[in-house]
């Protein structure tokens, strides 16, 4: 059984949109777009009265030699949000199937099934916030097309392990699309699962340069995934979904200075994580402080409310995740520069920032 016989018939034999930049290969007259043929003021030789490429080859090429990939096993969209929205449009038919995730986690998982009118099967993660492998195999019927693990997770900072993954990818085969959102793997000590693809058509992992590439208003991210996969949600996918100056972003953060920089940038978020989490489970209220292996930490406080209101009036925002499965007493708080973390220590400590 092929992965593809898990998708949606009706997408698996429509005939999709051709756009107007994937009939033109490059040095030729183009008048096939109804664009402009000046460029405008303050373009900066981007070319931004012309259409983007739908994939571009430069990028696709720069995420699969960081990933370690095939280009044909890499899609690249607006953020990993829209990779997850079309996997679920490409796989779940309205009414009749459904995705399985484990809360707390992100909660767009949820928003795209039930745009799609799919449904949300729960499999709470397990008290110290990990994940429960026989529990999400137990629940998964012939209903459900997607299982979505987060590691590390989003809200909580846990990981699931490798052997966790390949266990879950193995039992899932010819069943669902096991869909492992990596988001802030490049904060963890554990690594990505995405060279399991090869031995596991129906495995595809979520990545972003939102996060440790500091590129969250460039809106950059991607699916790893069969090549087969790649190709179904290239079908569905908007004609031009990359702006130009986010591409260009993307570039030059890919290239080795902007490597080089990230990474400076990321060993500063991972020892201020130590710091903080040791400074925290000192601080007065706080009642835990979650082991994490992403760029924030979620804190269990006596009064979450009283702490998220004292840090707003000091002008510090931070995440309140009081709404999530098991999490009524905890906020989220991502890890700053050491600067302002130290301010966020101020402030919970009782003190001024």
């Amino acid at each position: 059984m092929s992965v593809l016989d898990l998708a949606r018939e009706e997408i698996r034999a429509m005939q999709p949109y051709s756009s107007a930049r994937m009939e033109a290969s490059g040095g030729q007259v183009l008048l096939n777009a109804n664009e402009s043929a000046w460029v405008p003021n303050g373009d900066d030789g981007l070319g931004c009265n012309r259409y983007p490429e739908p994939q571009p080859a430069a990028l696709i090429h720069a995420l699969a030699t960081l990933y370690g990939m095939r280009e044909d096993q890499v899609l690249v969209g607006r953020g990993s949000d829209e990779a997850i929205d079309l996997l679920v449009r490409a796989f779940c038919r309205a009414g009749q199937d459904a995705i399985l995730i484990q809360p707390p986690t992100f909660g767009m998982y949820a928003v795209s099934a039930r745009i799609q009118n799919a449904g949300v099967i729960e499999v709470p993660l397990v008290d110290d916030f990990t994940l429960d492998v026989d529990a999400v195999l137990a629940a998964v019927t012939s209903a459900v097309k997607l299982v979505f693990v987060c590691t590390p997770n989003n809200p909580t900072g846990q990981t699931v392990s490798r052997g966790q993954i390949e266990r879950l990818a193995r039992a899932l085969t010819g069943r669902a699309l096991l869909v492992v959102d990596e988001a802030y793997v490049e904060f963890a000590d554990q690594g990505s699962v995405a060279d399991l693809i090869d031995d596991h058509d129906n495995l595809a992992v979520l990545r972003t340069l939102s996060k440790a590439w500091a590129l969250a208003g460039a809106r950059i991210g991607c699916l790893l995934a069969n090549g087969a996969v790649i190709a179904l949600l290239r079908r569905i996918m908007a004609p031009y979904p990359l702006p130009l100056p986010c591409v260009a972003a993307a570039l030059a953060v890919l290239s080795p200075q902007g490597q080089a920089t990230a990474r400076e940038h990321l060993a500063v978020v991972r020892a201020q994580r130590v710091v903080m989490r040791e400074a925290m489970l000192k601080l007065p209220g706080v009642q835990a402080v979650l082991p994490s292996q992403a760029n924030f930490l979620a804190l269990r406080f006596d009064d979450a409310g009283a702490v998220y209101r004292r840090l707003l009036d000091a002008g510090i925002v931070v995440r309140d995740v009081r709404r999530y499965p098991n999490l009524g007493d905890a906020l989220r708080i991502t890890l700053g520069t050491p600067e302002e973390n130290a301010r966020v220590l101020a402030v919970l400590d009782g003190g001024a920032a």
